[in-house]
C-alpha cells in the first residue's frame, strides 16, 4: 500500500466526505474537494519537534503554491492525548509567527477526542472538530475571509453546526466517525 493509499489517509478522506462535506460542517469545503484543491498529507513522525518541522514544510508549500487551497496534515503517531495536542497549538501559533505567515495562513485543529472549553467530553457539539486522527488543517486566511464575506449569515455557521450535532446525538455521531475508519 502506498502512502497515498494508507488506511489513515483513507479514513481522513472519508471523514471529509461524510462529515465535513456530507453534514455541511464547512460550507466551503465541497468546492475545494470537488476541484481537488485539498492536499492530504500523512506524517509518520513520533515527536513534536519533527511534527513542527513537517508543519513548517507544509506551511511553506501552501504559501508558495496557489494551486493548493488547503492542506490537512495528519499525524497519527504523535499528540494522541487531546490535552497535549491542545497545548501544542501554542507552538503552532509561534511557528506561524516565526515564519511570518500569521495573517496569511492559519491552522485549524481536529482530534479524535476534541473537546471545547466548557463542554463535557461526551457532548455532541465536540464532534464538529473530531476526526479519526489528529489533524492540523492549514487554511489560507484570505480565502476564508472572502468566502465568509459572501456567505449569508456566516456568523451562524458554528451555532448551526452545534444544533446539528446535538440533534444527531453522540451515539449517531460516534457511529458516523467510526464508519470513516472502516
Amino acid at each position: 500500500m502506498t502512502k497515498a493509499e494508507s488506511a489513515v489517509l483513507l479514513a481522513v478522506r472519508r471523514w471529509v466526505d461524510l462529515m465535513v462535506v456530507g453534514l455541511n460542517l464547512c460550507p466551503f469545503a465541497k468546492a475545494e474537494v470537488v476541484n481537488q484543491r485539498v492536499r492530504f498529507v500523512e506524517t509518520e513522525t513520533q515527536s513534536e519537534v519533527q511534527l513542527l518541522e513537517d508543519l513548517a514544510v507544509e506551511l511553506s508549500l501552501l504559501a508558495e503554491s496557489p494551486a493548493i487551497e488547503t492542506t490537512l496534515l495528519v499525524h497519527p503517531q504523535v499528540l494522541k492525548e487531546f490535552a497535549d495536542y491542545n497545548q501544542f497549538l501554542d507552538e503552532v501559533d509561534a511557528l506561524l509567527h516565526g515564519m511570518q505567515l500569521d495573517g496569511e495562513l492559519q491552522v485549524a485543529s481536529f482530534h479524535p477526542d476534541y473537546q471545547f472549553a466548557g463542554t463535557a467530553p461526551d457532548d455532541a457539539e465536540n464532534y464538529t472538530n473530531r476526526a479519526p486522527y489528529p489533524v492540523l488543517h492549514i487554511i489560507r486566511e484570505a480565502s476564508i475571509e472572502n468566502r465568509l464575506a459572501s456567505y449569508p449569515d456566516a456568523g451562524a455557521i458554528p451555532e448551526r453546526n452545534i444544533k446539528l450535532m446535538n440533534k444527531m446525538g453522540r451515539q449517531q455521531l460516534q457511529g458516523l466517525l467510526a464508519r470513516c475508519s472502516s
